[in-house]
């Protein structure tokens, strides 16, 4: 430490999945007496602040919603394009907060994967920098690249045709959505342009951290040489938000349940959840329907079948009996830490590589969200809650005893600003 603290910007841009993390990150850096800085969408200002961080807007709630409740978020393809639309809409504003917040000899910048802006920023302030990734699908490898359907990508395929439809991919797609907005906000501050946006200049080149541990994706040969892996983050607002009186009733009330959910920003998902009551009624178990928006929901929920907003996983999964996910890297480590079976219905982003990852260490069983039907979930639930998928869940969960990760990934972004 220092004789005064540092400054320390975190951006974060993203679902609550997505912000989670970065809170508990700025809780705890501030624990160590940093003066933090928060940037994220308006709407995450109240939890913020709960949490004890100073926060800097960014947008409006309205804003974030337009893009978050656009249907075709969720589809394989299309969904890159509206993420991109969100992300571009914000460059100018993340861009600002930052320069804004930021003082010279004494500041670092910790930022999301979808924080572009602030690499812009990094390089026009000349300050230290983390760019912090979620999911193993944020790094590129022709050696051992992530399972992103519908690319057509292996590891068993030649190194060379993985370089080949990744750089296809970026031509046709990635830098016409991302690099038009991000060479924009260059030029207007006399920069030149940048390309192969997501093959390597999304990456610090001061230090990069992947929030995942190497037992569920052991580093690529060709990931960025600056990036260490620090494990699962596992903050859910547990320390602040306790399970209610409802939902601790219903839990005592009878078996443990199956809980079911599309992810926090998705309210698309009435086939999902109408196949997940009938899939429980086949099954004979109670069911749990986790979700923030309640209009895609079933308007009468059977009595074995409860709806509730949120609740900390940390705290409601190790209380039931397996929980069917999107894939999203939050919900599939929580799950492994209370060492519950998972059955995962991908729809896009980094769900596919992330279902595919719990699938090969045995705890999960997979069912694409487009084939996701009542029958086809409870035949496959049956098969991820068997003895074999259970005893794997458990060895799984050891792995995680006296694992500290938020703490190492603090002690990096200190380490980074003091090696300036």
């Amino acid at each position: 430490m220092s004789a005064s603290p540092i400054r320390i910007l975190i951006a974060a841009l993203g679902s609550h999945g997505d912000v989670h993390p970065f809170l508990g990150l700025g809780r705890t850096l501030l624990a160590r007496g940093h003066e933090v800085r928060f940037i994220a969408p308006a709407m995450y200002e109240p939890l913020a602040r709960l949490v004890g961080l100073q926060f800097v807007p960014i947008g409006t709630a309205e804003q974030f919603e337009r893009h978050s409740s656009r249907a075709e978020l969720w589809h394989p393809r299309k969904g890159f394009q509206v993420m991109a639309e969100a992300t571009a809409e914000f460059f100018g504003d993340y861009y600002r907060a930052i320069t804004d917040n930021c003082e010279s000899g004494r500041t670092i910048l910790v930022l999301s994967s979808l924080v572009l802006a602030g690499r812009v920023a990094q390089e026009v302030l000349r300050v230290p920098a983390v760019t912090i990734h979620l999911a193993p699908s944020v790094f590129r490898s022709n050696q051992k690249p992530a399972k992103t359907p519908p690319l057509p990508l292996a590891d068993w395929m030649p190194a060379g045709w993985n370089r080949l439809i990744f750089a296809a991919v970026d031509l046709l797609v990635i830098d016409p959505a991302l690099g038009g907005p991000v060479n924009k906000l260059r030029a207007s501050i006399g920069l030149g342009p940048v390309r192969r946006i997501l093959g390597g200049w999304i990456h610090s080149p001061d230090r990069v951290i992947g929030l995942f541990p190497e037992w569920f994706a052991p580093p690529a040969v060709d990931w960025p040489a600056q990036t260490i892996l620090t494990g699962f983050p596992l903050y859910d607002e547990a320390d602040i938000l306790p399970i209610n009186f409802l939902l601790e009733r219903f839990l005592d009330s009878g078996q443990p349940p199956i809980a079911f959910t599309p992810g926090s920003a998705m309210r698309h998902g009435e086939r999902f959840f109408d196949a997940a009551v009938e899939a429980c009624r086949m099954l004979g178990r109670r069911g749990l329907l986790v979700s923030m928006h309640e209009r895609h929901l079933p308007e009468h929920l059977p009595a074995e079948i409860r709806h509730v907003k949120y609740a900390p996983f940390s705290r409601l999964l190790p209380r039931c009996a397996a929980i069917v996910h999107h894939g999203g890297i939050g919900t599939s480590s929580q799950a492994l830490a209370a060492g519950v079976p998972q059955l995962v219905a991908p729809m896009g982003f980094d769900q596919a590589d992330n279902a595919m990852r719990l699938k090969g260490l045995g705890v999960a069983e997979i069912l694409p969200a487009q084939k996701f039907s009542a029958r086809r979930a409870a035949v496959a639930l049956e098969r991820a809650m068997d003895p074999i998928h259970r005893a794997n869940c458990l060895v799984v969960k050891k792995r995680f005893e006296g694992q500290k990760p938020l703490e190492k990934t603090a002690d990096l972004i200190e380490e980074a600003y003091f090696r300036r």
